[in-house]
C-alpha cells in the first residue's frame, strides 16, 4: 500500500470512528419523574436516620420516586417504589399504568435499575421481567443468600430463577455507552447500593441519590442511618458524589425528600 492509499485508508477509518461517535452521542436523553407512593405525614427522622443522635424531632415528609429514562428507542425504569399492596404509603397509580400514559409499555423496557434491594425500590420490579435487571453485586449475593432482615428477595423471583437476565454490578456501569447514563457505585446503605447519573442535553447533569441520603439535612452533614450495613463506605460514597456533583455541576436529588420533587417537571413532562 503506497502512502496515497494509507492516508485514504486512515481518513475513512478516522470518518467512520466520527460518525460513530457522533450517533451514539446524538441519541436524545430525557428523565420522567413517577410517583411510586407518600408517606401520609412528615417522618421523624431523628429515630433511625442518624447514628449519632442528630435532627431530634425533625420531621421530613418523605416520598417515593421512580424514574423513567429514555436514551433514543431504549428506556431504563430506575427504582420500581412502593408496592401497590404498601397501604397508606402505596402509589395511586401502578407503574404500568404511568407508563401507558406516556404510551411505553413494560416490554420496551430494556434495563431495570435498582439502586438498593429494600422493598420501597423494588415493589414493582416484578413487573418488568423481560427488562435486564442491573443491581449491585453485593445487593445481588444477599438475594442469593439466607434470608436476612429488611431484604424481601420475592419480587426478585424472575431472575433468582434464571427467568430473567441480570447484570450484578461490582462498580459502575455506562448504561448505554456513551456515558449519558451512568449507574453509580456508591455502597454503604445496602452492600451494594448505587445511584444513578443522567446527563441531559438541556438540563446538564442529574445526579439521583437511591438512598445514599433520605433527605436534605442528612445529605448536607453526612449523615448516617443506624440501619446502614457499612458506616465507613456510605461516608465514602457520600464523598465520591458529592465530589461528582461538584465537578459536574450537576443537579442533585434525594429520592426520598418531597422538597426535590420540583426539581423535574410534573409528570408526564419529563426533562431533557
Amino acid at each position: 500500500m503506497n502512502r496515497i492509499e494509507k492516508t485514504l485508508s486512515l481518513s475513512v477509518v478516522l470518518i467512520t470512528w466520527c460518525q460513530t461517535s457522533v450517533s451514539a452521542q446524538a441519541a436524545p436523553v430525557s428523565l420522567t419523574r413517577l410517583d411510586c407512593g407518600t408517606n401520609t405525614t412528615p417522618t421523624d427522622v431523628g429515630a433511625r436516620m442518624s447514628d449519632t443522635y442528630a435532627f431530634n424531632g425533625l420531621k421530613v415528609q418523605l416520598t417515593f420516586s421512580c424514574y423513567l429514562v429514555r436514551h433514543g428507542d431504549d428506556y431504563m425504569i430506575w427504582d420500581t417504589g412502593n408496592p401497590m399492596t404498601a397501604g397508606a404509603s402505596a402509589p395511586k397509580t401502578s407503574m404500568v399504568d404511568l407508563l401507558a400514559q406516556l404510551k411505553v409499555t413494560p416490554d420496551q423496557i430494556k434495563y431495570v435499575g435498582i439502586s438498593h434491594y429494600h422493598g420501597d425500590h423494588t415493589g414493582q420490579v416484578s413487573s418488568f421481567p423481560r427488562a435486564t435487571l442491573l443491581i449491585g453485586k453485593g445487593d445481588w449475593e444477599v438475594l442469593n443468600g439466607p434470608k436476612a432482615p429488611g431484604v424481601n428477595a420475592e419480587p426478585f423471583t424472575n431472575w433468582v430463577t434464571g427467568g430473567g437476565k441480570v447484570e450484578p454490578l461490582p462498580g459502575d456501569r455506562d448504561v448505554f455507552g456513551d456515558g449519558s447514563v451512568v449507574v453509580l457505585n456508591t455502597p454503604g446503605h445496602t452492600p451494594g447500593h448505587h445511584s444513578l447519573l443522567v446527563r441531559l442535553a438541556g438540563m446538564g447533569p442529574v445526579l439521583i441519590t437511591g438512598d445514599l441520603a433520605h433527605f436534605h439535612e442528612n445529605y448536607d452533614t453526612n449523615g448516617v442511618p443506624t440501619f446502614n450495613t457499612d458506616r465507613a463506605a456510605t461516608l465514602a460514597s457520600l464523598d465520591r458524589f458529592k465530589k461528582i456533583a461538584a465537578n459536574l455541576k450537576a443537579t442533585v436529588i434525594i429520592q426520598h425528600d418531597a422538597r426535590d420533587i420540583g426539581k423535574l417537571p410534573a409528570f408526564p413532562a419529563a426533562a431533557r
